[in-house]
Order: structure tokens, then sequence, then C-alpha cells
């Protein structure tokens, strides 16, 4: 049997982002299904975290009225008791507030003694409370006396009343206890539940690549809960721009638009500034003609002057130029 890994991440792969975006309840296609092919490795059989041999995904998710959308994900790296046979382990921070609980000692030791679970930002406390719970009162721990969880997070308060913190003890036993192996739910579930990634709906979803054998022939399996924003890329592909739908599309729209206005306000400035200048010669004649003599000149040059400050502004430059 070939050798096995997996990896949990609560940042966006681009190998599973079309994952992320389907929900197998609804029997929405995957990337796959549509004939995408991201990447160059072929996949496990599943295309899912779970085709490495052991790993179990278990969800709840919790849906409320018209203000709660949360859950809990739990990915466990096989169904024995971890605290036990522990396996090994290693947290990286790309982007994140420091949120995640457990991170300490995982960076220290090495290893994970826990189920891995994903849930609301501001239920991380709770979530890691009721894993202790669980983990405490395996058969086996019994004389145990301390438990690392380890619980990662995204802020879901966009869909959801995250304040109030739903999620209870029998949440997360759920996810954990009902985790199985094989195909695994995606889109708006578990800890998916209320996120949103680069304008659309966001979720959880997983994806599995398989590394050829003169390199271990290891399969890499990867579990997502994406809530961030961006300009959406799909293969190279600029999909979020071709469809207007990115994040600061409306703060970036405004900001060429206050741009077009400012070319034409100072190609108005310069086109006047040029007309000016063309004109000054005759005014100044006829002011001296006039008897208005260098006092005339004096006026016009200053004033000239002055606008030429006004025009190039702070930094100094000839926008006329």
């Amino acid at each position: 049997m070939p050798n096995k890994v997996f990896a949990t991440a609560t940042l966006l792969l681009l190998t599973t982002f079309a994952a992320a975006q389907n929900t197998t309840s609804s029997a929405r296609p995957r990337a796959a299904d549509l004939g995408l092919k991201v990447g160059i490795l072929p996949t496990g059989p599943l295309d899912a975290i779970t085709d490495v041999a052991g790993v179990e995904v278990g969800q709840t998710t919790i849906v409320r009225g018209d203000n709660i959308r949360t859950g809990v994900t739990a990915v466990l790296p096989h169904s024995g008791n971890l605290y036990r046979e522990k396996v090994p382990g290693a947290i990286f921070v790309g982007n994140g507030f420091g949120k995640l609980a457990g991170f300490t000692q995982v960076d220290e030791m090495g290893d994970i003694e826990t189920p891995i679970l994903l849930t609301s930002t501001t239920s991380v406390p709770r979530v890691a409370d009721a894993l202790i719970s669980y983990m405490l009162a395996l058969p086996g721990n019994e004389e145990v006396l301390s438990i690392n969880p380890v619980v990662g997070e995204t802020n879901d308060g966009y869909l959801s009343d995250i304040r109030s913190r739903h999620i209870t003890p029998d949440d997360v036993f759920a996810a954990v206890k009902n985790s199985k192996g094989g195909p695994v739910e995606e889109g708006n579930v578990g800890a998916g539940t209320g996120t949103v990634v680069f304008g659309w709906k966001g979720g959880i979803g997983n994806s599995s690549r398989r590394l050829p054998a003169n390199l271990g022939g290891y399969t890499v399996g990867v579990l997502v809960q994406t809530n961030f924003g961006g300009v959406l890329t799909i293969a190279g592909t600029p999909v979020g721009q071709e469809l207007g739908q990115y994040y600061l599309r409306k703060e970036t729209t405004a900001g060429r638009r206050r741009q077009r206005q400012g070319r034409r306000i100072m190609h108005d400035r310069c086109r006047n500034r040029r007309a000016a200048g063309r004109a000054q010669p005759e005014t100044a004649r006829s002011e001296g003609a006039a008897g208005h003599g260098a006092h005339g000149r004096f006026g016009i040059e200053r004033q000239r002057r002055l606008r030429d400050r006004i025009l190039d502004g702070a930094a100094g430059a000839d926008p006329c130029q």
C-alpha cells in the first residue's frame, strides 16, 4: 500500500476550490464532473481527504431561522484513541489572527492527540472544551491529566449570529461520533455553513492528489473551510473579474471612476493653461500700451505662477508636459 498523508487547512488551496463551492446534498457537480482539471497530479479514487487511509470526516450543520448559519467539522486522522495513538503533525499559519486553539503544543511536540475540529471563531473555546470532555471520557484515558485540543476557525459573522455562540457540546460530540470514511459532504455544511469566499457563498471542500511511485507514492488529502476575500481565479482564468464578482469590486470601480474624472479635470486644466499662455503676450502688450506697464505685467506673471503651482500640485510635477 502506498504511503499516505493528510492535511487540513482553513485557507483555500487552488486544487480544491471548485469542490468547496459544491454540496453533495444537492447533487451539484464537482470540478471534475464539469471537465475541469486543476493541477498535473492524479486524484485519489474519491478526490477526497478520505482517500488517505484511515481518515474520517464528520459534520454538524446548524441552521435556524434566518440568522443562524454555523456548525462543526471534524477530521479524524484515524478512528482509534488519538491520545494513545498520536499522529505526527505540524501547523503553518499563512494568514491568521491567532484564534486557533492547540497551536503551541503541536509546534513544540510535533504530534496531534485529538480530532481536528473547525468551527466559528467565537465558538472555539466552547468547542475545545467539549473536545477535551470527549477525549477524557474515552476508554483508556482514565488517568490522563492533560489534553491538547486542536480547533481551527473562521469568522461566520456575516451570515450568522456569531455573538450568541449557538454550538453546544452535543453538536461537537455528534460531529466526532458521526465521522466516517468515503465521500465527504461539501459546500454549505458543518463549519462552512456561514462562510463567504471571493464574494460567493463559501463552505467546506476537500480533495486529494497522488504522487508518483518514484516520489514515494504518497496520497495527500486536503480539507478546506473557505472564508476570505480576493479575486477568484481557476486554472489561470480570472473568473471573478470576468463575472464582475469579487472583493472590493465596488471600491475598485469607484476608484477607476474617480481616476477617469481626475484625468478629465487635468486635461481641462492643461487645455486652459495652454490657452492662457497663448493669450498672455497679447494681454501683456495691450496692458503695457494702455499705460499699466510693469504693474500689469507683474500681475499677469504672478497669476500664471500661482495657477501653475495649483495645477502642478504638491508633488511639484508638471502634469501638462
